[in-house]
């Protein structure tokens, strides 16, 4: 299946200033298209750290996706970064220029000319109402770091990433874990290929654990969740969804 990686950039992370929502965002539209996001890294505004990650990134997975560092001031360095990740060139975008200068209706400052610096041989992809394109480079996507504008561009672009969809299946239950471990183990060893997540659940009057059954295989899964309602008493099952 494809795989992902997502650089987070940003020191307003790294210090909490700003909760970081981007990340669980993607993970959670990426596992719906069927795409394996892999690694999550929080990184510091500074060029050589971008740029030895993007390469890393950029290696190692399919599809690579940044969020932050795409504004106009001091510490907005991704474009620079992913240019020198490549060996490529800055160069002021007189297409983007325009952009910008119809979306501000003034003149372009430095400020404004510093987010038309895209790396030489960048893709520019026209999204929908954005003003501001998604841009491409290689195989990374560089998205920005406000979380409004971060979810647009990706939903803008999303279908241009496909795997096959997991399929998922949530056990509610009201026993501990330990208490149902060993079922859990021997459903693993009749479905070696079943993604089985638990999680305990503190404070929840309900029940005590959600279990999620995961495989992109839909039959598959259906008769692993089938042997796990044979393996647990029905009355400690609280729902299933």
């Amino acid at each position: 299946m494809p795989t992902a990686g997502l650089l987070i950039i940003g020191n307003e992370i790294l210090s909490g200033k700003i909760v970081d929502t981007n990340s669980p965002f993607l993970a959670t539209q990426l596992r719906e298209l069927g795409v394996d996001l892999e690694r999550i890294l929080v990184i510091p505004d500074i060029v050589e750290v971008i740029a030895e990650e993007t390469r890393r990134f950029s290696a190692d997975y399919d599809y690579v996706f940044t969020s932050g560092g795409i504004g106009p001031t001091h510490d907005d360095v991704t474009m620079e970064s992913i240019a020198k990740a490549f060996d490529q060139a800055l160069r002021l975008d007189p297409q983007i220029c325009a952009r910008i200068e119809r979306a501000q209706k003034e003149p372009l400052n430095d400020a404004m000319r510093k987010m038309a610096l895209m790396p030489e041989g960048a893709n520019v992809i026209d999204v929908s109402d954005l003003w501001f394109p998604v841009v491409v480079v290689e195989n990374v996507h560089i998205l920005p770091g406000i979380p409004q504008l971060f979810e647009k561009k990706f939903l803008s672009i999303r279908d241009r990433f496909a795997g096959v969809p997991i399929h998922l299946t949530r056990f509610f239950v009201t026993r501990h874990e330990s208490d149902i471990a060993e079922d859990l183990n021997d459903l693993l060893r009749e479905f070696s290929e079943l993604m089985l997540g638990s999680y305990p659940k503190i404070g929840e009057p309900d029940y005590r654990v959600m279990l999620t059954l995961e495989s992109r295989d839909s039959d598959y899964l259906k008769r692993a969740s089938d042997s796990l309602r044979r393996r647990l008493a029905s009355e400690i099952i609280f729902r299933v969804e």
